[in-house]
């Protein structure tokens, strides 16, 4: 069995190992190099940079803890020299290519575009051919631009690697995730950033809780965010760039230094030339069903390139469905409710399952919410701003979503969603115990205060219900046999 995987990034390389772990005989192809937009462009330069705007807005409250001295000064160019180098670790110091190699998986990298000459082969720029009884497409996707006049004079994210100075006032055009991780980061280097989101309210598909207290912690920092609002053009004017955009009908304008897109994530499948072969696509995703399967047979997609859900613990999980599917010939389905995500803005935020919205419109549901203040550590940290929100079913008692917006949000999600994974029922969760003073303690606080909202007895209480109880001492004789 052959295997060719086309696409090196977390989808790829998942598929790609899980490949070679069943047997198959694989072969990866990737344009660049391994490790896709995650490693390279996206979240690992991001986050790099988003730590260091951490580190600018933490020496903002020194004076808080009795410390004295200077705020430090941004060096960008500096600070995005130190994201690339985090981006090259992952090749030079974890040997990413040599890990995939020694795992049996054929590994092509460096080749440039490639495209389908048969529906078994590619071919690259070289002239060389590789084929496989099955195909696994990860191309994953590009920064999207709005189809504007001017649209070329903006920048997207993948850009960010190439400043070498702050910008004083920056225009982020569209509120999502890569929108609002770009104006948190440039908000607190010290530029002033103005977002523009088509939608009612930035993060439009999160919780509606997380947006609002997002957006206010945005403004908080003099962030302006104007929602519901499209952008018509760009145009420059001398040193600065003019930004139009309509609000209930009416143009306006904002000038800033640097316009940044954030606007989509399409897919590149259309770069394989998929019409040769008579591959479905649209607007650059392979058009799948859930098995992950195309309108080929032998032919899979996952990852970006689906445009089903663009989230790296997504796209991994995708290729190892793909890849057993593909091998084994197996039916297996795609299901990613329990795939949690987290965002590098400030403050942070986790969520993972449903939103409130939507597990009220599927199920009858109890919500518990925990402020960050009632509890010590973030208090302590000075980082009190925050919550924990839990959403339970209420007949039994499983969690359907969690959303955590604060400091360690991120990371304290993670441990919902292994809640979840192992069905875990909301009164077990109350029952467990944490280490004091921590963030996490807002999960069980939360999951306790569900249980009082439910009405119903913690774990521990139903089962001292159940143990044999004492006979009085002072009426009946205590035998040994009767009590432990």
């Amino acid at each position: 069995m052959r295997l060719l995987v086309i696409g090196g990034g977390p989808a790829g390389v998942s598929a790609a190992l899980q490949g070679a772990e069943l047997g198959a005989q694989v072969t990866l192809v990737e344009r660049k190099r391994v490790g896709g937009t995650s490693v390279n462009e996206g979240p690992a330069p991001v986050r790099t940079l988003a730590r260091a705007a951490r580190l600018v807005r933490d020496a903002r409250s020194w004076e808080t803890f009795g410390l004295r001295g200077s705020a430090p000064e941004v060096d960008v160019k500096a600070a995005v020299a130190n994201a690339v180098r985090v981006a090259d670790y992952s090749h030079d110091v974890k040997r990413m290519s040599e890990y995939i190699a020694s795992c049996g998986v054929e590994l092509v990298q460096g080749v440039g575009q490639c495209w389908f000459v048969d529906p078994h082969t590619i071919e690259t720029p070289d002239g060389q051919r590789y084929s496989g009884d099955a195909i696994i497409i990860a191309v994953g996707g590009h920064a999207g631009r709005l189809p504007i006049p001017g649209a070329e004079l903006a920048l997207t994210y993948e850009d960010i690697r190439s400043l070498d100075e702050l910008p004083v006032s920056t225009v982020v055009i569209g509120g999502s995730d890569t929108g609002c991780q770009l104006a948190s980061i440039l908000v607190d280097f010290g530029s002033q950033v103005t977002v523009l989101e088509y939608a009612e309210r930035i993060k439009p598909r999160s919780d509606h809780d997380v947006s609002d207290a997002l957006a206010a912690a945005f403004t908080a920092k003099g962030m302006r965010i104007v929602t519901g609002t499209q952008a018509t053009e760009i145009e420059r004017s001398g040193e600065v760039f003019l930004v139009h955009h309509l609000v209930d009908g009416v143009r306006q304008t904002v000038a800033a230094d640097l316009v940044f897109f954030a606007v989509g994530w399409p897919g590149n499948a259309d770069t394989l030339r998929p019409e040769a072969i008579g591959l479905q696509t649209a607007r650059g995703y392979v058009t799948v069903d859930d098995r992950l399967v195309s309108s080929v047979p032998h032919i899979l997609a996952a990852g970006d390139a689906t445009g089903l859900s663009m989230l790296v613990p997504s796209a991994r999980q995708q290729g190892l469905v793909a890849a057993e599917n593909a091998v084994l010939g197996t039916r297996r389905r795609n299901t990613h409710e329990i795939v949690p995500t987290g965002s590098f803005t400030d403050p942070e935020y986790g969520s993972v399952g449903l939103t409130e919205q939507e597990a009220r419109a599927r199920y009858d549901c109890e919500v518990a919410i925990v402020r960050y203040d009632d509890l010590l550590r973030p208090v302590v940290d000075a980082r009190s701003g925050g919550f924990c929100k839990l959403i339970v079913e209420s007949n039994r008692r499983y969690i359907l979503g969690a959303h955590v917006l604060g400091e360690y949000s991120a990371e304290i999600i993670q441990m919902v969603a292994t809640c979840m994974a192992t069905n875990m029922r909301i009164e077990q969760l109350a029952d467990l115990q944490f280490a004091f003073p921590t963030f996490t303690e807002a999960v069980g606080m939360a999951a306790q205060k569900c249980v009082r909202q439910l009405g119903i007895a913690r774990l521990a209480q139903q089962w001292s219900e159940l143990r044999p109880q004492a006979p009085d001492p002072d009426t009946a004789a205590v035998r040994s046999d009767t009590w432990p």
